[in-house]
């Protein structure tokens, strides 16, 4: 099904959408309403105008940006899981002429659920991160500041959720760079937010000329394409590859920096501890998750659907444009061993969390990496194999959210109380709070592996991917030896070494939380923030349940990777 953009069908079937736009306009225009009046020319007459004058209480608390902003994301993902429920997704196509512009998929809509539902959650947790009033009744001179600048954050956390969403439904790599770059200045300014503190300037200074940098050298790379091929549009890239030449795989790799960044895949990493470690806790878990898996669009674009349109007899050796998957699969392993030994050396919790955030990407660039190879023709594995792969890097990206944010709201309740820049901020927590000291363990046995929690799953689902790849249909044959395994079957295993390296910082938190004494002064119980503890339970649920019973959500994962028609 096509509609033309703006067309009537267009915004029904951008309804959700559409919503989060209008909450984005009702954040700027709600806490602005006031009892100003406007007198008609050449009269006395005067008539109520509302923008303006002496703000009404009701409208005008430091609350209501943060409650349009959680409504408003609420809203929006409701209706599209309704839309999923209802069959919605039969891959909508919005076009302007005869250029395609957005589509809406199974792919696209698992997307949007993922970016909305972390930055809901990260929305929820910011009510008590940036208070709008105190629990003593007493406020400070900087949350008096604070509570000036609420509509301000959550406009940019709106407009990150908008850019995101765009990402996920481009067929178009300039609507893509487009919802990229819309995401990635708001993020900017949301990681230097708290510009009083020096950390919060320095990192937000930091993130936005590195990543500037790197959109410079994508957006050159865009151009190098277009100048190739003519076009920039997904299917029709995809269906000239073939045709390409050395100029189009330069153009490729200038394209794959910009991506490379948001993934934070060394060596475009970093930016990425700095910019963790200076932002707010909540505005780093987005960044962790959402940021790295609008990142990871890219790559499937790029590497899945344009530049594989066509398996290969003889592989790779047949055609030298394949050959960006040795320089993938070297780059996933230098990425998740070097960001696990940095996490090792790491004293800063949201460094460490950074680290393994760079790890991950790692971990899912490999997925990639053996996706890449089974479809240029070099294993002889069925149709399916490929997109089980897909399906299991999805699931990951999903369950991340759960435990990575999780981790990330624990550090962010600590701030409340004066920070969490060092890991002995994190000394006799599940003695001061079993519950959240619990919900932190939890999480970081779920980002080791550990089962049977969401990020074991995960996990053995890419190494089962990977492996079950590199052996292909041996098994048909009568008997399989290791030497018959194919070259990617080594990523399972470096990812396999990585992961246990992982634990032995994961678990020195736990040892931190439950066996050392607290720091002098942070005795008492944590601040109660009943938002951000209520959006730390449902990354726990989440985390508990999906290691259980995840079936649905990886039925889902299926059926997004399907609508990739990578077997075609």
């Amino acid at each position: 099904m096509s509609v033309e953009v703006f067309s009537n069908d267009f915004w029904v079937i951008f309804a959700p959408e559409l919503v989060l736009v209008v909450g984005l306009l009702s954040i700027f225009i709600v806490p602005n309403l006031g009892n100003t009046k406007f007198r008609i020319p050449l009269t006395k007459k005067e008539i109520p105008w509302f923008l303006g004058g002496r703000r009404f209480k009701s409208t005008g608390s430091p609350a209501i940006p943060g409650m349009l902003a959680t409504v408003t994301l609420f809203t929006a993902i409701g209706m599209m899981l309704i839309d999923i429920i209802d069959g919605g997704l039969k891959g909508t196509t919005v076009t302007s002429g005869d250029i395609e512009i957005l589509q809406i998929d199974a792919f696209s809509r698992f997307f949007e659920i993922l970016f909305l539902a972390t930055v809901l959650l990260a929305s929820m947790a910011s009510l008590d991160r940036i208070p709008a009033h105190t629990f003593d009744g007493k406020k400070t001179l900087e949350e008096m500041y604070d509570n000036r600048r609420q509509a301000d954050f959550y406009i940019l956390l709106l407009t990150t959720a908008i850019g995101m969403c765009i990402v996920a439904l481009s067929r178009d790599l300039f609507v893509l760079f487009v919802g990229l770059e819309l995401a990635s200045l708001a993020t900017y300014v949301l990681v230097g937010f708290h510009k009083e503190s020096l950390a919060g300037a320095e990192s937000g200074v930091k993130y936005f000329i590195v990543g500037s940098v790197a959109s410079g050298v994508g957006l050159y790379g865009l151009s190098l394409l277009y100048l190739e091929f003519g076009t920039l549009q997904l299917e029709l890239l995809s269906r000239d590859w073939s045709e390409g030449s050395i100029l189009g795989t330069i153009a490729l790799g200038l394209v794959l920096v910009g991506f490379g960044f948001k993934v934070s895949a060394a060596p475009f990493h970093f930016a990425a501890p700095d910019a963790y470690a200076g932002a707010n806790s909540a505005v780093a878990g987005v960044l962790a998750t959402a940021s790295k898996a609008m990142g990871m669009i890219g790559l499937i674009r790029i590497l899945l659907v344009i530049a594989l349109p066509d398996a290969q007899p003889g592989g790779m050796e047949d055609d030298v444009s394949a050959m960006w998957i040795y320089a993938l699969a070297t780059l996933s392993i230098v990425t998740m061993t070097w960001g696990n030994i940095a996490a090792l050396g790491s004293t800063n919790p949201k460094r460490m969390l950074a680290y393994s955030s760079v790890a991950h990407a790692g971990y899912m660039m490999a997925a990639l990496t053996a996706v890449g190879a089974w479809r240029w023709g070099e294993i002889d594995a069925p149709a399916d194999y490929g997109e089980a792969i897909v399906a299991a890097v999805l699931f990951h990206m999903f369950v991340l959210v759960a435990f990575k944010l999780g981790a990330f709201l624990v550090l962010g309740l600590l701030e409340i109380e004066g920070g969490a820049s060092r890991l002995s901020s994190l000394s006799g927590l599940a003695r001061r709070d079993p519950l959240i000291g619990t919900a932190m363990f939890i999480f970081m046995l779920a980002l080791a592996g550990v089962p049977p929690l969401a990020g074991f799953v995960s996990k053995f689902l890419v190494v089962a991917g990977i492996v079950s790849t590199s052996v292909g249909d041996l098994s048909a044959n009568g008997g399989i030896s290791f030497s018959d395994f194919h070259w990617v079957w080594w990523l399972a295993l470096a990812m396999f070494i990585n992961s246990a390296i992982s634990v032995f910082y994961y678990l020195r938190i736990g040892v931190v939380m439950f066996l050392d004494v607290p720091e002098e002064g942070r005795r008492k119980a944590l601040p109660y923030g009943p938002s951000i503890r209520m959006s730390i339970w449902i990354c726990l649920v989440a985390t508990v349940l999906l290691g259980l019973s995840g079936d649905t959500l990886i039925n889902m994962c299926y059926r997004a990777a399907e609508s990739l028609n990578l077997g075609q």
